[in-house]
Formats: structure tokens, C-alpha cells, sequence
């Protein structure tokens, strides 16, 4: 059947500005970095967008290397694109990246304007779209030049082919000079994406959002479930179909009885303010009002609809704060 959206698709979902510009985000975002390669079943992947559009989310981060393989979550995107979201494109709002390994040899890598620019063109093909609405820089390339990588981003949205640049994983510093660059040349950068969770709170240690508040940017934070592990999935093992049991980006040796304990008892002041652990987690993330979005990523529409249910409580008492501090600790996850 074709498909159609929600009518009331807009009435639950919060949008947030991005730091000083013209440009809101929905509170929370999806992100196809799992669960849209060729490891997945299309019907679920479908059903997924749908879901998550259904309930107001119009932001859909993809990045040139995701799948797996590589580029077959922006294939998925496109073919939905062009036919269940072909009618609604001006009401989402799609973003992509380049910064890491995708094709072999010494261009398909880092943060060269050869690599950026030929990567973001390979990405529009795949999506069959003519622009996409943020284009990253997936990463701090310590090789190349800044002003190389960034004057790529400035290139890429003058030629139309972006509406707006950002950085993802920019140290406090690194944000500082890269912004310089842009705003010199014409380009502001719109937005920075770090990872940011219970579990891992280096933004900060290292004052990355006093940073974008300065520099009028917005922030929307990857992995806010700590991988999966800020929810009910690992308290009883490790479940033969997770991210830990495949061990690429988890550890199964971080599911330690520590890290087990700490979930459990934020479980329970979750349970308390009437949420799941997940719904916490990312209202936890939110709290602060500098924060423009969330991503998170989802194996079934029902986690969407959980996720976007976070937003119905995002205020924290000074007492519920101060009972998840020594919880929420930094670096859990690391395995050392």
C-alpha cells in the first residue's frame, strides 16, 4: 500500500533550534547507522521510517559508511526516498558525512578535500537526491590541514550540494579553529555531533558545549544509550542478535557485573520517574537546553515510539539528579 503519514504527525514531537540559526530539529532524531544494511530485513527498515516520521521525527542522519557494507544504509534511504517520502522531502531534513575508511586506496579516507567532496557526491547518488540538508566531517583528520577540510565543507555547501555544514567529534579546541575557518570564509558551521551518554561524558570534561554556545552552534549527541546498554538489554547476558556479541563497536567484555549494577540501579530511578531506562537516558541527554537532538538508533518501530516518549518528562529534581551521578560515570564502557 502507499504510504501516507500521520496527519497528527507533528502535534507530540518538540523541535529545537541549532544554536543561532534559522533551523530546528526535532528533539529527538533517528539515525541509520544500524539496522539499514544488507544484514536487515526491508520490511522492518521500512516500517521503522515510517514510524519514526509518523511521530514528528524529520531529521535522518545517515553517514557515507554505513551498512554494513558501506553506503547500503544511504541505498535503503534512497529507494525509500524515491518512493514512500518522495512527496514529503522539504519536510525532512537529511544529513550525511565522510571522515572514515569507505573505498580503498589513499582517497577514501580522512579529511581531504579528494576524499569529502568525491564522498558526499557518491552519497547524493545513492540517496538520489540533489543536495542533502548537513553534510559532517566525520572526524578530525590530524593529516591534512584544516583549512583544507574545511574550506571542502565550504566548497560543498556553495555549490548547493549541502544547506549547511558541521563537525562531528571535534575536541573544544579543534571546534574552536575549525569554526574560525568557516565563519572566515563565509560558511558558518551549523552544528557539532559527539557522542555524549551516562556513560560517556567527555564533552564534558572538555566544555565542548560552553564551546557551542560561544560559537552560536548547535549539538546533537550519537550513541545517548551508550550503545544499547542504557536499556534492559544487558541485564540478564548478553543476547546472541546484540552489539556486544558482535563486539565491533561494543565489547562483550564491557558488559562487566559493574557496568550491570550501575544500569540496574539507574533503571530504578528511571522506574521512578515513571520511565524506562531508555526514556531517562535520553531526557538525561536533553536536559540541558543547549542540546538541540538526540539520535537514536532502532531495531524495531517500537523503540522509535519509546524513545520519542522520553519527551513527555524531560525535567530532573535536584534529588533525581543527584541520585544518578554516582551511576552515570564516565568512561564505563572503555575497556581498559
Amino acid at each position: 500500500m502507499p504510504y501516507s503519514p500521520s496527519p497528527a504527525r507533528y502535534e507530540g514531537m518538540q523541535y529545537r533550534r541549532a544554536g543561532r540559526s534559522g533551523l530546528k530539529l526535532p528533539a529527538i532524531s533517528l539515525g541509520l547507522w544500524h539496522n539499514f544494511g544488507h544484514d536487515t530485513q526491508p520490511d522492518r527498515s521500512r516500517k521503522i521510517l515510517h514510524e519514526a516520521f509518523d511521530l514528528g521525527i524529520t531529521h535522518f542522519d545517515l553517514a557515507n559508511n554505513y551498512g554494513p557494507p558501506p553506503g547500503s544504509a544511504e541505498e535503503f534511504f534512497g529507494t525509500i526516498i524515491s518512493s514512500d517520502f518522495k512527496a514529503y522531502r522539504d519536510e525532512m531534513i537529511i544529513s550525511s558525512k565522510a571522515g572514515w575508511d569507505m573505498w580503498p586506496g589513499p582517497y577514501g579516507d580522512g579529511g581531504s578535500r579528494k576524499y569529502l567532496i568525491s564522498s558526499l557526491d557518491q552519497s547524493l547518488r545513492r540517496m538520489k537526491l540533489d543536495y542533502v540538508d548537513i553534510f559532517y566531517s566525520h572526524r578530525f583528520d590530524p593529516e591534512t590541514p584544516l583549512e583544507e577540510t574545511m574550506g571542502a565543507l565550504d566548497t560543498i555547501a556553495r555549490q548547493g550540494k549541502a544547506l549547511y555544514v558541521g563537525i562531528s567529534s571535534y575536541t573544544n579546541e579543534q571546534t574552536a579553529r575549525a569554526t574560525k575557518i568557516l565563519r572566515d570564509l563565509g560558511t558558518p558551521a551549523l552544528i557539532h555531533q559527539p557522542s555524549y551518554s551516562m556513560f560517556d561524558r567527555w564533552i564534558e570534561q572538555d566544555s565542548l558545549l560552553d564551546r557551542l554556545e560561544t560559537e552560536g552552534m548547535g549539538c546533537i549527541v550519537f550513541s545517548p544509550l551508550a550503545q544499547g546498554v542504557l536499556t534492559d538489554r544487558y541485564l540478564n547476558g548478553i543476547p546472541s542478535d546484540s552489539r556486544a556479541a558482535g563486539g565491533r563497536f561494543l565489547k562483550a567484555d564491557s558488559i562487566t557485573q559493574t557496568n550491570t549494577a550501575r544500569v540496574r540501579a539507574l533503571q530504578a530511578i528511571a522506574h521512578r520517574r515513571g520511565q524506562t531506562l531508555a526514556q531517562m537516558a535520553l531526557a538525561w541527554v536533553l536536559r540541558d537546553p543547549r542540546m538541540t537532538s538526540a539520535i537514536i538508533g532502532a531495531s524495531r518501530p517500537e523503540q522509535v515510539r519509546e524513545g520519542v516518549g522520553s519527551l513527555a518528562n524531560l525535567a530532573f529534581s535536584e534529588d533525581e539528579i543527584s541520585d544518578i551521578e554516582p551511576h552515570a560515570v564516565d568512561g564505563a564502557l572503555d575497556n581498559l
